[in-house]
């Protein structure tokens, strides 16, 4: 399960940017052609942060679909399949991938501290 390594790569990465605080949500991009499982890698996420301050932040994953550019009618579609590379306009079969790759931390959301009792 190659998405243990990356959620460690990413609890890392958002400890770095969080220094002291807590880190309460991080948002990634993972595209269909990433070879990364969406529902593993929240779960990887969770075991990677473990005592770190990630620990009770979520990871949110956006999808990113295959989309490709027809070099023949010159659209750029999403494929309803991804391993399909034709395009849904014209048919001719397209390698322009142009979308679909990601796999990249889009931001990382803070945690605000509770400060009880603190003179205003």
């Amino acid at each position: 399960m190659h998405e243990l390594s990356i959620a460690c790569a990413v609890v890392d990465l958002a400890a770095r940017a969080a220094g002291d605080a807590s880190v309460d949500e991080v948002r990634v991009r993972v595209g269909a052609l990433s070879g990364v499982v969406p529902d593993a890698l929240v779960f990887a996420f969770d075991v990677a942060a473990a005592g770190t301050v990630c620990e009770g932040g979520r990871l949110l994953v956006e999808a990113v679909p295959v989309a490709v550019r027809c070099g023949g009618c010159g659209r750029e579609s999403d494929l309803a399949e991804p391993l399909r590379f034709r395009c849904p306009a014209c048919g001719v079969p397209t390698p322009d991938v142009v979308r679909g790759r990601e796999l990249e931390v889009v931001s990382i959301t803070l945690r605000e501290e509770s400060h009880a009792g603190a003179c205003r």
